[in-house]
């Protein structure tokens, strides 16, 4: 599995970017699909997970009510919607699959769960 992330830039406090994430290699819907974020000189730390059927999210309570994330099967690829941006989000977000769930139903905030990364996007919320 492959995973290429895409969408990161640089805008305001109170803007919007709207990450995506496309993956390579296996059959998608198989995939559980989470988003992370790193920003300078702090740990890696759960964003949103989705199922691989598309039915369950979860966010972390930093972004909840401002973000979101969903999933196109067909196109292989899993999206972050960001909203109501602020500069604590600033950091690489990276998109990550686990990728044997244990159905497509399945979500996880676990690190560990998550074995391909891709190679991380930059968004930067300038005050």
């Amino acid at each position: 599995v492959q995973l290429q992330a895409y969408g990161g830039g640089l805008v305001q406090a109170g803007g919007s970017l709207r990450l995506s994430c496309e993956a390579s290699g296996r059959t998608f819907k198989e995939l559980l699909m989470g988003w992370f974020r790193q920003a300078p000189g702090k740990a890696r730390e759960f964003v949103a997970t989705i199922s691989g059927n598309g039915g369950n999210t979860y966010y972390a309570n930093s972004v909840k009510g401002r973000f979101t994330t969903s999933r196109d099967n067909a196109k292989n690829t899993v999206y972050l919607e960001m909203n109501s941006l602020k500069p604590e989000d600033t950091a690489v977000y990276y998109c990550a699959a686990d990728t044997n769930p244990a159905d497509t139903a399945y979500y996880t905030h676990r690190r560990y769960e998550y074995h391909v990364w891709g190679q991380g996007t930059l968004v930067t919320v300038s005050s």
